[in-house]
């Protein structure tokens, strides 16, 4: 599911240049809503520790981000494709609103690179959407 969700990603990251534009209600503006998946075992254990997570959080996105995020505990599961098994596996489900501009996706893939990079994962999954939001 990961890999599925972080090829999706990687297509609205790198091919568009903004999504369909909607029709809001008086009071709220067109924005992105961007899901970011991170899975949490690194092999077949639980690897990203809560604390680790945290840090993570602190230090690679609130900077990118400062206005404001959500975070969500899950469960994921995917198929490893190189073993054949069904992978299951604690997640965090990252949601953040955003304007729809390069900067924004540029910081979203520098997340998704660092907690790559920083956890030893394959992928990390990114889902892009428009929304209406107000705050």
């Amino acid at each position: 599911m990961i890999r599925i969700l972080f090829l999706a990603g990687l297509a609205c990251l790198g091919g568009c240049a903004s999504l369909m534009p909607l029709s809001c209600s008086p009071g709220q503006q067109t924005m992105l809503v961007a899901e970011l998946l991170f899975g949490r075992n690194i092999g077949d254990r639980l690897g990203v520790s809560e604390a680790a997570f945290g840090r993570f959080v602190d230090e690679e996105v609130t900077p990118r981000f400062p206005d404001g995020l959500t975070i969500l505990a899950g469960q994921g599961q995917y198929r490893d494709t190189t073993r054949g098994v069904l992978v299951r596996e604690q997640a965090k489900l990252l949601v953040i609103a955003l304007k729809d501009e390069p900067e924004g996706r540029a910081k979203l893939a520098a997340i998704a690179e660092a907690y790559k990079q920083r956890f030893n994962q394959q992928s990390v999954g990114t889902i892009l959407k428009p929304a209406c939001i107000s705050f």
